[in-house]
């Protein structure tokens, strides 16, 4: 492993072999001939071999210290602009911010975001959609963002949205058709249209409560989708019943294009949450999109936006 002092060594050697000489390389490096000329010396000693050949009146490469030289400098210069980047990238927020979240949250992120980048031009923000519980830390994603419930305990998470309800929800001209049902056992008799999760191939279940206690309703019917857009378009055709977060149709219950059904037996989830591992906090790009993201949440008492 590469040490502090091995690179202090390979700088020192770098610049007498530009300056061919051990007074004119000190003084570039503001340190004594003698301390240079023990780091060179301590390198050589390390690598087992003479990378300069001295002599009371100069000083010049070996066949070794030639080929040392030619690898040894860009590798230098690559190292450097490496701790010079770290060290702007960690003065000010930039980057990539790369975000994991469920399909059917993408539509509810993009006003936020939209006005994320513009207030940090220097971040670029990376929307990863996918409806499985991704193992943020080790799939790259700086954060998350799921469902309340979700969420492992050992992560940080930050509040993105108020608590909402799972409902059910048909087309009128669909309960032209059919009645309504007027408990979540009678879902048994309806055209249900059921979501696959895309990752683990789940189909999800529909739960409501009974007071504390919670359970759930095997559904069938003619569709099953991975896609909460084109599972609310198909309830719009009246092809079925739909069960999902109220506020993915929200606009379309206020409208009358969607009726909910069964709603005082509907769960209700602890929302929407960014989260993420305790460590990544550090990082100037997500600390930015964080606090972006509290601040936003106080002044209309949610992060999110309505889906349009």
């Amino acid at each position: 492993m590469l040490k502090r002092t091995d690179t202090d060594a390979v700088a020192a050697f770098i610049k007498v072999a530009e300056r061919m000489s051990f007074r004119a390389a000190a003084a570039d490096l503001g340190v004594s001939p003698s301390a240079v000329s023990q780091m060179v010396k301590a390198l050589e000693t390390n690598l087992g071999t003479a990378l300069l050949s001295r002599t009371t009146r100069s000083v010049g490469l070996t066949e070794a210290g030639m080929i040392f030289l030619e690898q040894a400098r860009p590798a230098l210069e690559n190292l450097e602009a490496c701790f010079t980047t770290l060290r702007i990238y960690s003065g000010r927020p930039s980057g990539t911010l790369r975000l994991n979240a469920s399909r059917g949250v993408i539509p509810f992120l993009l006003d936020p975001l939209r006005e994320f980048c513009e207030a940090y031009p220097g971040i670029e923000v990376e929307l990863f959609a996918e409806d499985g519980l991704s193992d943020i830390a080790a799939n790259g994603f700086d954060a998350g963002i799921r469902l309340g419930e979700r969420i492992q305990p050992d992560m940080v998470a930050v509040r993105l949205s108020p608590s909402f309800r799972f409902i059910v929800a048909g087309s009128p001209s669909y309960f032209a058709q059919n009645p309504k049902p007027e408990h979540p056992n009678d879902l048994g008799d309806h055209r249900c249209i059921r979501f696959r999760l895309g990752t683990s191939g789940k189909i999800i279940n529909w739960t409501f409560r009974d007071g504390k206690r919670t359970y759930e309703v095997a559904v069938k019917g003619p569709m099953i989708l991975n896609d909460t857009p084109a599972m609310v378009a198909a309830a719009l055709k009246g092809l079925g019943l739909i069960y999902v977060a109220e506020p993915v149709i929200e606009e379309r219950l206020s409208s009358g294009r969607l009726v909910s059904v069964v709603d005082d037996c509907a769960i209700e989830s602890p929302g929407l949450f960014l989260y993420y591992p305790k460590r990544n906090s550090l990082l100037p790009k997500l600390r930015v999109f964080v606090e972006f993201a509290r601040a936003r949440g106080r002044q209309r008492e949610s992060f999110v936006s309505r889906a349009t």
